[in-house]
């Protein structure tokens, strides 16, 4: 039996039901009870519990993450060119989702062998799990492209989406180190895989939910491109150039950041146990900032201008932890938490202007590859993440870092540095990049009234 979709009289152009909205925002859930666990704790799960040092640990992440990487537009296109009855971009996600949870856990098993079969094991299960999240990513990021063509309508359901990414962000930075205690009984090698376990079921789950109730209603013209085609569209594609670079500086200082967190408490604050509270409580005004994102990007007329004015003001305020000390705890929390709320349209603001790149392709080409361009914006991100993941393991190598062990001042200093004055000065790149980025309030009007006209006279053009 097929599985209920939304009245077929539902337009390309029209608002999305409820109950869609949600069920996409699930798959956010989904993927980053994964990201953040991967982003935030894996560095210091293999540095601290299974035994590899700060720098091998960073190289691995690194040359796995390029890897990784190069995925993605191979994933976009072979997307772009799937048919069923699902669709192009929901299929896979029912597809992958076996794939998904068995080599998330993978990752988490810690078998008993020397140091070169540990990084061994390492390299080959992070692989793995990278190419899952791909397979199942990709087309999840692509399906928002299709599933409307109104730009404030996107708007609104990557908000969902990312109060979906930050519900998962939150049940990650809330339960991990809990679960890791509860599960693993003062074992923190067992801990992580079961509580590894426990997300992998969560997480298949949701992405069951995702792809049961969603629907693809943007019809791509009839004459598919070559690859080689594809591909030279997108170099002609300037916002989606810009953007893509915007991605990857994005990702960098998050990442970078992301990975000094636990450091950072358990080292130079001295209280591990401090960081869930500050984890949690900045997911949760980052769900309140998603959850004003179109009120926000209506202060600044485009999404153009909300970003660039956002991580201006996210560096400024990343500057500031430069200068608060161990026993600053109150500054600490109210800088992180104005931050997260103001920080947090940023990911919503990214997928939601990718989405206007792919229809930016049809206005300008009169041809459209949506999974392509989705997955080179899953490609800029995983690029971001890999080199600030993987700067996060040399920094801290650089700077002397020993694992459980008293730490010298220049390597608390150079902790402190990761989570201040290098992921702002990357922030601040950022802005600058943003304003070559072409697409304002004006272009977005002319690319929905565009697309609304194509998609009527290939409507018109279809057999009954």
């Amino acid at each position: 039996m097929s599985s209920p979709l939304p009245p077929p009289a539902d337009k390309p152009g029209g608002k999305l039901p409820l109950t869609e909205k949600v069920a996409y925002g699930l798959g956010d859930t989904a993927s980053c009870l994964y990201y953040t666990t991967l982003a935030e704790f894996l560095m210091f799960f293999y540095t601290d519990v299974f035994g590899i040092s700060a720098i091998a640990a960073g190289l691995m992440l690194l040359i796995t993450r390029f890897w990784d990487t190069a995925n993605d537009p191979i994933m976009g296109m072979i997307a772009d060119r799937t048919k069923s009855r699902h669709g192009k971009f929901r299929p896979w996600i029912l597809w992958m989702i076996p794939v998904f949870m068995i080599t998330g856990i993978l990752v988490f098993m810690t078998p008993d062998l020397s140091m070169t079969g540990k990084l061994i094991w390492a390299y080959v299960t992070y692989s793995l799990v990278g190419m899952a999240y791909t397979a199942i990513n990709v087309p999840y990021s692509a399906l928002m492209g299709v599933m409307t063509s109104n730009s404030e309508e996107r708007t609104v359901l990557a908000s969902f989406r990312f109060l979906g990414a930050n519900s998962g962000s939150l049940i990650v930075r809330g339960t991990l180190l809990w679960l890791v205690a509860t599960l693993g009984q003062g074992n923190d090698q067992q801990g992580y895989f079961l509580t590894m376990c426990v997300y992998a079921v969560a997480a298949g789950g949701l992405f069951f939910i995702t792809f049961k109730f969603t629907r693809e209603r943007v019809i791509p013209p009839p004459r598919q491109n070559k690859v080689w085609e594809d591909l030279k569209d997108l170099l002609k594609n300037g916002p989606w150039l810009v953007f893509c670079v915007v991605g990857v500086l994005t990702l960098v200082h998050i990442s970078v950041r992301g990975g000094a967190i636990l450091y950072y408490f358990k080292y130079y604050i001295g209280d591990l146990s401090l960081a869930t509270s500050f984890l949690v409580s900045g997911t949760v005004l980052a769900i309140a900032g998603v959850s004003c994102t179109k009120f926000i990007v209506a202060q600044f007329r485009d999404k153009r201008r909300a970003y660039i004015s956002l991580t201006l003001i996210n560096a400024i305020l990343l500057l500031g932890f430069y200068f608060i000390g161990p026993t600053d705890i109150v500054l600490l929390f109210s800088l992180h938490l104005v931050g997260s709320f103001l920080a947090a349209p940023l990911m919503p603001l990214t997928w939601a202007m990718f989405a206007d790149t792919a229809d930016y392709a049809e206005y300008k080409m009169g041809r459209r590859a949506t999974g392509l361009i989705f997955s080179a914006g899953t490609t800029s991100q995983k690029l971001g993440w890999t080199l600030g993941g993987s700067s996060a393991g040399f920094l801290l190598g650089f700077y002397g870092f020993e694992a459980n062990m008293e730490q010298a001042p220049d390597t608390l200093n150079g902790i402190v540095m990761l989570m201040s004055v290098i992921p702002a000065s990357i922030a601040f790149l950022t802005a600058f990049v943003t304003l070559f980025y072409k697409i304002d309030y004006k272009l977005e009007q002319e690319l929905e009234a565009t697309m609304a006209q194509n998609a009527a006279e290939r409507s018109a053009q279809s057999p009954a």
